[in-house]
């Protein structure tokens, strides 16, 4: 029996993943997009293009100019949900001293909840020169 769980439990897990998108970066490295990490990652005239692709992953939009230069376009959205309960609750209960088992209660409660949406967007633009490096760049991040 604890042979065909497992088994179970496998094939499961095996499905789960296969209907799970495959993506080249994970969420904590797609999280580094901050503007504090654009700051300090990015230096003009001395960042490459392989060491912003090893920090924040593939551009969304890629371009060239006329002079050959590049143009790297990042925008990044992200919802972030939280939701909060609490509350007490105080209960007495009493029982009957003549054996007959009679049993009374009196209670009182309160509980309240809140939730919360914040979306948050990041946009960077970084140009670079013929040498694959950064020439100029542009960020702008939001949260509503």
């Amino acid at each position: 029996m604890t042979l065909r769980l497992i088994a179970s439990a496998l094939l499961f897990s095996l499905a789960a993943a296969a209907t799970q998108p495959v993506s080249a970066k994970t969420d904590e490295e797609s999280n580094k997009l901050t503007y504090g990490m654009v700051q300090m990652t990015l230096k003009v005239g001395v960042t490459t293009q392989a060491e912003i692709l090893e920090t924040f992953g593939g551009p969304n939009i890629a371009t060239t100019d006329t002079n050959g230069g590049e143009m790297w376009v990042y925008d990044r959205h992200a919802t972030v949900a939280t939701d909060q309960s609490g509350g007490f609750s105080i209960g007495l209960g009493l029982a009957g001293g003549s054996g007959a088992g009679v049993a009374s209660g009196l209670g009182f409660g309160k509980r309240k909840s809140k939730s919360e949406t914040t979306t948050k967007s990041m946009t960077l633009i970084i140009k670079f020169g013929q040498d694959k490096v950064v020439s100029d760049f542009r960020s702008r991040s939001s949260s509503f």
